[in-house]
């Protein structure tokens, strides 16, 4: 079984509109030393997926910053390797042309890439998706059932969960055949989730394609999925492995917080031959001075601590000064917190700085955002 990946950057970009403004989604910092598509990268390559493309429309000097020629995630090839999917413009589109505005619009933007294939069959994920799973299990489980696509799904307790955006919801019988799909803002009890990775077949998305050009189909779900699914074979896969999808900023927050935790750490890093790879950077160890009261927390190396850290996740280069008391906060690279600064339940982007005597304080289902180089 021959497999290529194809990885969205840009599809959920106006759900953080706040992080997302100079930026993709595929390249908003998370974890104190990660980048959001570093996960599902991560996830292919250690599944022995060695060709991936990254489907992106907008904002990506960020992304093309961060991924470089792919050497880090071993896919600097000749052959194969990483390829970014940018939008086709000629000189004779308006500025907006070229630009998906849906899911299936993105796929057949990236004709050329998909056409060219040689292999069978693709895995096609989300760049928000925060999870370590082995791929190369759905891609068995999908290659022995003979399935025109297989959905990884989550069934997860989600009584009183309300997104901010709709959720697609699966339903399967008791072979794992899917026999429904809706979207969904609120939920009650256990919810079989779609997590946006599924394994399709090229010939099979080639039809999609065709077929969708031929009568005009803008929708991926409604105007595919929900059509065929009596007619094609969808299967499901489901993962019982952490699992967590960025939609908000509240979500961002709140996934970030869970990493203090160790069960979580564990289930995303614990597993040595599955490693959550990004591009390597030669820092400086932390200093921890005299006075620093760090707690609970995952900072990343060229940090400098003076004053308190409780609760926090603090990116490169970050400097808390002497009196300075940071709760509760994601900290983005080289934020400086002055002497006497208060900090409780933001998210500060990259090159921000927090003045002497400043207090800042949000709420965990609504964290102060700071926006990238501002000093407050």
């Amino acid at each position: 079984m021959t497999v290529a990946g194809l990885i969205f950057a840009n599809i959920h970009d106006d759900t953080i509109p706040e992080l997302t403004r100079t930026r993709t989604m595929a390249s908003v910092p998370f974890g104190a030393r990660y980048r959001l598509i570093d996960f599902m990268l991560s996830n292919m390559v250690n599944s022995g997926i060695t060709k991936v493309g990254v489907i992106t429309s907008n904002n990506y000097e960020s992304l093309l910053d961060h991924l470089g020629t792919g050497k880090d995630w071993d896919l600097a090839r000749r052959s194969g390797g990483i390829k970014i999917l940018p939008p086709h413009i000629t000189s004779f589109d308006n500025t907006a042309a070229g630009r998906s505005s849906s899911r299936l619009e993105a796929i057949i933007g990236a004709a050329n890439f998909i056409l060219r294939c040689n292999e069978e069959h693709l895995v096609m994920a989300d760049c928000d998706v925060i999870c370590n799973i082995d791929l190369s299990k759905v891609m068995r489980e999908h290659e022995k059932s003979g399935a025109d696509i297989t959905f990884v799904t989550k069934t997860m307790d989600m009584t009183d969960t309300v997104s901010a955006e709709k959720i697609t919801v699966i339903q399967a019988d008791g072979e794992g055949r899917v026999t429904d799909f809706s979207e969904q803002k609120s939920f009650s009890g256990m919810t079989r989730v779609y997590t946006n990775i599924m394994v399709i077949k090229r010939s099979y998305l080639v039809n999609i394609m065709n077929n969708s050009m031929a009568h005009g189909y803008t929708r991926f779900l409604h105007d595919i999925l929900s059509r065929d699914v009596s007619r094609a074979d969808y299967r499901i896969y489901e993962y019982d492995g952490f699992y967590a999808s960025i939609n908000s900023m509240a979500t961002y927050f709140s996934c970030s917080m869970q990493l203090l935790e160790p069960a979580v750490r564990e289930s995303l890093f614990g597993d040595k031959n599955y490693p959550v790879l990004t591009k390597v950077r030669n820092s400086a160890p932390t200093r921890y001075l005299e006075g620093a009261e760090v707690k609970n927390s995952v900072i990343a190396d060229g940090c400098t601590i003076e004053g308190v850290v409780e609760n926090s996740i603090l990116f490169r280069g970050v400097h808390v000064c002497r009196g300075a008391v940071v709760k509760n906060a994601v900290l983005f690279q080289d934020a400086y917190v002055c002497p006497g600064a208060s900090l409780n339940c933001v998210v500060a982007d990259k090159n921000v700085t927090v003045k002497d005597g400043r207090t800042l304080s949000g709420h965990e289902t609504m964290p102060f955002y700071i926006g990238k180089s501002i000093t407050v």
